[in-house]
């Protein structure tokens, strides 16, 4: 195992890989950290735990639109995606927004 050191949004991260996966791994932080960031500079989003929630649901919805034709996304514009998106975005703001009292 190789241990890699990255940053993302920011923080600093260890991660462990194995061998001759570092290139693929270092292209997986930096498309994150980029997601993640975009979201945290859009202001719609706060936090770090729900950027990094948000920016899951986001890379799970385009990884599920490419891996399969027929998977869940697949009869949906790229609008009707983002719309959906946003509507899971609106259910987690209510859901989370009540934690923000406790910190």
């Amino acid at each position: 195992m190789i241990h890699l050191d990255v940053t993302i949004m920011g923080h600093s991260y260890r991660l462990a890989c194995r061998d001759g996966e570092q290139k693929t791994l270092r292209e997986a932080v930096s498309y994150l950290d980029g997601k993640m960031c975009a979201l945290r500079d859009s202001g719609k989003v706060k936090g770090t735990d729900r950027i990094a929630v948000m920016a899951a649901l986001s890379v799970a919805a385009e990884f599920l639109s490419v891996k399969s034709p027929q998977g869940p996304l697949s009869d949906l514009s790229i609008l009707e995606v983002r719309q959906k998106l946003e509507a899971m975005h609106q259910v987690l703001d209510a859901a989370l927004s009540p934690q923000e009292s406790l910190l």
